[in-house]
């Protein structure tokens, strides 16, 4: 967190350490995959209620991630209110009606062909608790000061991919929507100019009738995603 005046270098013991031995590295690498792939974003959501502390948990979660100079540049709101989710989904829809007439241009609206998605989005009504996610572009001290903060879209990428995990490791499911612009959100809830809304979250229960596109669960194979520069194997050079 940023602090003004005198900030000195202060080093602590490291708190928490893994101590696993390589064959339980490999394992747990592996059955955090198999988990995540059960994660899937729906767009039908059961009115299910979910109480509010397993969402400040997972939020808290979020909060947990690393961010530039440790300045946690985020803020989450987190709506369950009916009234206020209906304000959300109207302004949103307003704008998705805007883009899908063809403001999204054609190359863009053909990529979503295959997803399924369109103008109405009656889950920001339907799901439990929508969160709004803010990038605060700026931070302010007590005194007015203002100040900068670093890296902050990899910051919050870093700390809303956390979040995501954590709601699915509490069984919940969530969608990721992106209207555009969003800047009728910082109206909405109440949040300053210095802060600029990046998602919302739905989150809640799958419907029992819940779907998902098929090209969703098409990912590119791993070694399309990665490249790896590793010491040779010193076994394998020898004659």
């Amino acid at each position: 967190m940023y602090k003004s005046g005198d900030v000195r270098y202060n080093p602590l013991p490291l708190p928490d350490r893994a101590d696993m031995d390589d064959a339980e590295m490999r394992e747990a690498a592996a059955d955090f995959l198999e988990l995540m792939k059960t994660r899937h974003s729906v767009r039908e959501f059961s009115n299910r209620p979910v109480e509010a502390d397993v969402i400040k948990d997972a939020i808290a979660t979020a909060g947990t991630a690393p961010s530039g100079a440790n300045h946690q540049p985020w803020h989450f709101v987190a709506i369950s209110d009916p009234v206020m989710k209906s304000r959300i989904r109207a302004a949103a829809e307003a704008e998705e009606e805007k883009f899908y007439a063809g403001g999204g241009g054609d190359e863009w609206l053909k990529a979503l062909e295959p997803i399924g998605t369109g103008a109405s989005k009656p889950h920001l009504d339907v799901a439990p608790w929508l969160i709004v996610v803010f990038a605060q572009r700026y931070g302010t001290t007590h005194d007015g000061q203002r100040y900068k903060n670093y890296y902050v879209p990899e910051s919050i990428g870093i700390a809303t991919g956390m979040l995501i995990t954590a709601l699915h490791m509490a069984g919940l499911c969530s969608l990721t929507h992106t209207p555009n612009p969003m800047r009728f959100l910082n109206g909405l809830c109440a949040r300053p100019e210095s802060e600029k809304p990046v998602m919302i979250l739905a989150v809640g229960h799958p419907a029992q009738d819940a779907s998902v596109p098929a090209v969703a669960k098409i990912k590119k194979p791993t070694d399309e995603i990665m490249t790896v520069f590793a010491v040779a194997d010193e076994t394998t050079n020898k004659d």
